[in-house]
């Protein structure tokens, strides 16, 4: 007999991330077809699956409500983490894998779970219009991660972080006044972020105003830029699949990064426009859900981790096929449950897990009320 819990298994939403996982799949086989590798790096990102959906199910079983008691502790050790990396060799001039024999992790996929999580607990039942304190120490709790992988550096992943809060933060009761003044901080912050990246990071900005246009050479980000274009074009209508290639030559293929950053143009060569669709609306079935669950749960943590959570899908998605198709700055960024890559698959599989264990449990539980509008006169009186 099934339990109340089971029976609110949101099967949507595992079931589009489990076709999402034989997309990404897909795509990663063609890229070692097109480099003649050897099945070694598909042959990885399934164990990673497996992996992924064991961790997910571990994260769904116990009440999230339990869980959440670790939210800080988990939060920490991300932290802990992202400092650790500054003691290991760079790569590739940057620091954000730990590396461990043969195996790597990059710890910021985990932080921006645990922020989430963290950021829900912190304001379950800390109302923001009572006073500036809690969102000054909210946005200290948020900074903290940011500010470390900023340094790494990653700019693309730090910048998950501030959309993300920012939906976090209005579901648990921004007034309009904040939300004025957090996007007025944001406008101001922008000089300041540009003066502080570096020129590497500047180009890949400049590169989006400066792409190559037909016959001349591209070269750095710029060429990158021209390669996803004319992955994506190959792939014409219906794909290499069904149509077979579009030309013989293998070099109109090659694009750096294919099976982690560009993932999503591999697919639309692989499979056209109709294998575009369905990627974005098994997304839009993963952020429906994640919002439905979120809108379903009474419990204030439980509502406030799904925002995030759903938020954090969605955003990483958002940017990364805006780079894949020429309309955002490389960033390389992966795209969820599709892109290689044993740390975000598993952390994905984990922010999935701890979806539907919200989802199966959307009850109440007695705390204050952050999500509950109150007048200005009953602010004050409050106060």
């Amino acid at each position: 007999m099934r339990t109340k819990a089971t029976a609110r298994l949101p099967w949507p939403l595992v079931g589009a991330a489990a076709v999402l996982v034989g997309l990404g799949c897909l795509g990663i086989a063609r890229c070692e077809e097109l480099g003649a590798g050897t099945g070694r790096y598909l042959r990885q990102q399934i164990v990673w699956a497996a992996l992924a959906a064991l961790v997910g199910g571990i994260a769904a079983a116990p009440s999230y409500r339990k869980l959440g008691r670790w939210s800080f502790a988990l939060y920490w050790f991300a932290v802990a983490l992202l400092v650790l990396v500054y003691f290991f060799p760079p790569i590739n001039g940057a620091r954000r894998w730990l590396r461990i024999g043969s195996l790597s992790f990059q710890p910021s996929e985990l932080a921006k779970v645990a922020c989430v999580l963290a950021t829900a607990r912190w304001l379950m039942d800390r109302p923001l219009w009572a006073g500036p304190g809690v969102l000054i120490r909210s946005l200290g709790l948020i900074g903290l991660p940011v500010v470390l992988i900023l340094r790494e550096p990653d700019l693309g992943t730090a910048m998950v972080f501030v959309p993300v809060a920012f939906a976090m933060l209005v579901a648990a009761g921004l007034t309009r006044g904040q939300v004025v003044s957090l996007l007025l901080l944001g406008i101001l912050a922008v000089p300041v972020l540009w003066i502080q990246m570096s020129l590497e990071q500047r180009s890949r900005v400049t590169s989006l105003f400066e792409q190559a246009g037909p016959g001349e050479v591209a070269r750095g980000d710029s060429y990158q830029l021209r390669q996803a274009k004319q992955v994506l074009a190959l792939g014409g209508f219906w794909g290499s699949l069904l149509a077979g290639p579009a030309v013989e030559d293998p070099a109109a293929y090659h694009l750096p990064e294919a099976r982690s950053d560009f993932i999503f143009c591999v697919v639309k060569e692989r499979l056209g426009l109709p294998g575009v669709a369905l990627v974005l609306g098994l997304f839009a079935v993963i952020v429906w859900q994640g919002f439905e669950i979120a809108t379903a749960t009474c419990e204030p943590f439980g509502r406030l981790a799904a925002v995030g959570l759903t938020s954090l899908v969605a955003v990483q998605v958002l940017i990364n096929t805006g780079m894949n198709v020429g309309l955002l700055p490389v960033t390389g960024l992966s795209l969820p449950l599709v892109s290689y890559g044993g740390s975000g698959l598993v952390s994905n599989g984990l922010l999935l897990g701890l979806l539907v264990n919200i989802g199966m449990r959307p009850g109440y539980e007695i705390a204050r009320e952050p999500f509950h509008y109150r007048s200005s006169a009953a602010r004050r009186s409050a106060t």
